[in-house]
């Protein structure tokens, strides 16, 4: 048996993996992908100096970070429907308060620093009792602790807490586009080196650079989650899904269209889910939960950061705490606060990411 269990190959659960080890504690992690290369880990993050950076260096990666991260990422732009620039920040030489890495490449950073063997992929979890581990694959295990660092729909939380995350009323339709300064040169001067936003009070666009000559669109709508369903619609037709959206964005300029129009491959559809606020649960002595699991919020910068903090303030305190009870305690003592202090802040921001800028 081991005595500590993580459920979720994430940032939140390698990056508690990680402080763990360097602490000496064995630690095991379980992951429902078959390998760490088995699918996209989605676009760009920036990870902040006041959270996500304060885990790097506690998991002894920060120079690491920095030196994958693209400080140009920070720039922001933000434009209105007609696509003229209407406000714009651009990073002061040195600044390093939120660099970009992409998702993938901040993964591979901490599987890299984990001891060989320590994810044990394609371990699906079915549920635990706080003690039993059971696979969807009718394999099992022990744990001493189990920390629930499984997303969204955490299969941890459900032993602990019934709280499910709602609808918040949004959705994203994300679109990739490829080789951008050579096949879509005029939306890489557009986004610019990082991100561009604009919106209209009822929809919206987020571009984001990611390295390797790749941009992430996201078309953020106010719809249903079934609204494919509604629409009558399936999501491989391409074509029809983007006639539909490019109806709703009528009124948007041609050039900021293209975001729609000029896409590399299918849409993906992103329904936005939180979680409701506060959420807590009654303390349980061989379970706990991070990131996503204990308090899943709207997709505004936060939900990794926040994620590798928890990680790393539990790895802390159950290296300096005597008993592992006491050690969730302490933890538990800290995050519940700090995530409800911040998610009460973003309550309701999916509908403010479709405010039009000033």
């Amino acid at each position: 048996m081991t005595a500590i269990s993580i459920i979720g190959a994430g940032p939140g659960g390698l990056t508690c993996a990680r402080v763990l080890q360097r602490h000496g504690i064995p630690v095991t992690v379980y992951d429902a992908d078959p390998g760490r290369d088995s699918r996209n880990q989605g676009g760009s993050l920036d990870l902040h100096d006041d959270n996500g950076q304060i885990a790097l260096r506690e998991a002894g990666l920060l120079d690491e970070f920095f030196a994958l991260a693209r400080a140009e990422g920070q720039e922001e732009r933000g434009l209105a429907i007609d696509g003229r620039l209407v406000e714009h920040h651009v990073p002061a030489p040195g600044e390093r308060t939120k660099p970009e890495i992409d998702r993938g490449q901040l993964r591979e950073l901490l599987l890299d620093s984990l001891t060989p063997g320590t994810v044990r992929w394609g371990h699906a979890l079915a549920s635990t009792d706080g003690r039993h581990l059971r696979f969807t694959d009718g394999t099992a295990a022990e744990a001493e602790l189990i920390i629930g660092a499984d997303g969204a729909f955490s299969r941890v939380r459900a032993a602990v807490s019934p709280a499910v995350p709602r609808h918040t009323g949004v959705s994203f339709l994300e679109a990739w586009f490829d080789e951008v300064e050579t096949r879509h040169a005029d939306l890489s001067d557009l986004v610019g080196p990082g991100s561009a936003h604009a919106a209209d009070g009822e929809r919206g666009v987020f571009a984001q650079r990611n390295s390797g000559g790749h941009i992430r669109v996201y078309l953020m709508r106010q719809v249903p989650a079934d609204w494919l369903d509604r629409a009558g619609l399936s999501i491989e037709d391409t074509s029809s899904v983007r006639a539909h959206v490019l109806k709703e964005f009528a009124a948007w300029s041609p050039r900021l269209r293209q975001m729609i129009t000029d896409n590399d491959g299918p849409f993906v559809d992103r329904p936005i889910f939180a979680l409701p606020v506060p959420h807590a649960w009654p303390r349980h002595p061989s379970i706990t939960l991070l990131g996503d699991a204990a308090h899943l919020m709207p997709p505004l910068g936060v939900g990794v950061n926040l994620a590798m903090l928890d990680a790393s303030d539990l790895a802390l305190s159950i290296a300096g705490t005597a008993t592992l009870s006491e050690a969730v305690q302490a933890y538990e003592a800290t995050m519940r606060p700090r995530s409800t202090e911040i998610a009460k802040l973003l309550e309701g921001g999916a509908q403010q990411m479709l405010e039009p800028k000033p």
